[in-house]
Order: C-alpha cells, then sequence, then structure tokens
C-alpha cells in the first residue's frame, strides 16, 4: 500500500521525522509531499524545503521526497497512493484536518485519511515556532533534524 504525506515542511520538524518514520513502518511505499499553502509565507524555497526533507529522510528505503504544487488528490492518483497520512497535535489541528478530509473526500472518494497523533515530546514543535526561532537567531538543535544543514545558516 501506498501513502503520501503532504505539507509545507517550511522547514521540516523532528515532529514531522516522527510521523514520516512511523508511516514509513506501516506501508510498503509512502511520498513526503512538499507543497505549497497558499496561507503562509514561506521562510525557504520549494526546493530549499525539498532538499531539507531528502536529507532528513535519507537512510528511510521506502520513502521518497517530490515536490508538487498542485491538489494533493490529483497527486494521490499520480503516484497510486489510497492514503494521505496527516499528523494531529492538538484541538486545532483536528478541526483543520477535519475540513481537508472533507473536500479531499468529496473529490476522491478512493483515498482514505490517516490520522497520527503526535508524541507528547513534539506537541509543541511546529514549522512555524522553528520559524520564529531562526528569525531571532536563536538554536533550534532538537526541534529539527538537520539543524547544522547549510540553509539553516544562511546569514553566516
Amino acid at each position: 500500500m501506498i501513502a503520501v504525506f503532504p505539507g509545507s515542511f517550511d522547514p521540516i520538524t523532528v515532529g514531522h521525522m516522527d510521523i514520516i518514520t512511523r508511516a514509513a513502518a506501516m506501508f510498503d511505499r509512502l511520498y513526503v509531499c512538499v507543497s505549497a499553502n497558499p496561507g503562509k509565507s514561506a521562510l525557504f524555497s520549494a526546493e530549499e524545503r525539498l532538499e531539507l526533507v531528502r536529507d532528513a529522510i535519507n537512510g528511510l528505503p521506502n520513502v521518497t521526497a517530490e515536490a508538487d504544487p498542485g491538489i494533493m488528490v490529483e497527486y494521490c492518483r499520480r503516484v497510486g497512493a489510497g492514503c494521505v497520512i496527516r499528523g494531529i497535535r492538538n484541538g486545532d489541528d483536528i478541526a483543520y484536518e477535519a475540513s481537508l478530509e472533507a473536500v479531499n473526500r468529496r473529490l476522491a472518494p478512493e483515498v482514505q485519511t490517516v490520522y497520527l497523533l503526535a508524541r507528547p515530546e513534539h506537541t509543541y514543535i511546529s514549522s512555524k515556532l522553528v520559524r520564529q526561532l531562526i528569525g531571532i537567531e536563536i538554536g533550534i538543535e532538537g526541534l529539527v533534524p538537520n539543524a547544522d544543514h547549510r540553509l539553516f545558516r544562511k546569514g553566516e
């Protein structure tokens, strides 16, 4: 079975990696789809976000990262995925994800959504928090899987 874990990953966090690792153990193939979110202003370009994700998933043989700016369920159809993976950190995530699932189900009833709850130690970690810490030049070690990556040292 094939699944897709979509997100803007601006940047990828240890919470994302936990979901990726757990989903990779559940599915034969997992695609991590780096997408645009029009409601967010990105710190990293799509190419940079894809590079960060690819570096982070290195070593997971059944996981592939790609960028796709299109409609998620169309991407699922293209790669043959029957499931979309979504991570849930809190009640706000549930409300947001339920609305996305309703739209996806209307567009592609054959694509199911699988929710994975964040581990308690990751519930406070978000890409937004990481971007804010980068902006005020506070260390992000322990929040992202590759804090030593060259893209996090742009200003040096």
